[in-house]
């Protein structure tokens, strides 16, 4: 059985062009109610690891912990459910492979 846990990742990136906080939230966001719906949450309330058990989204934005360091190097946090995100990740394989055609 699995653990009902919850875990953070910290994600840093080296982007090419000069961004803000804003402007990377804004993005988040709107991936998050976009294309990711579903994979990728964005969230602006102060959560803690108890609030993500049971999520079935693979990664939720903490979005008043994102940085912006010297311009170019995004800093971001990301919760997510241990098991329960990736298990539902997997189902959605299974669902999209059982669409295809094989013959």
């Amino acid at each position: 059985m699995p653990l009902l846990n919850a875990s953070i990742t910290d994600c840093v990136f080296e982007v090419v062009r000069e961004t803000t906080v804003e402007e990377v939230n804004r993005c988040l966001e709107s991936w998050s109610v976009g294309k990711l719906n579903g994979i990728l949450g964005y969230e602006t309330r102060p959560l803690v690891s108890a609030d993500y058990v049971n999520d079935t989204r693979s990664a939720i934005i903490d979005a008043p912990s994102t940085m912006v360091i010297n311009n170019t190097q995004v800093k971001l946090y990301a919760w997510y459910d241990n098991e329960f995100g990736y298990a539902c990740r997997v189902v959605d394989i299974l669902r999209y492979l059982c669409k295809q055609d094989w013959h």
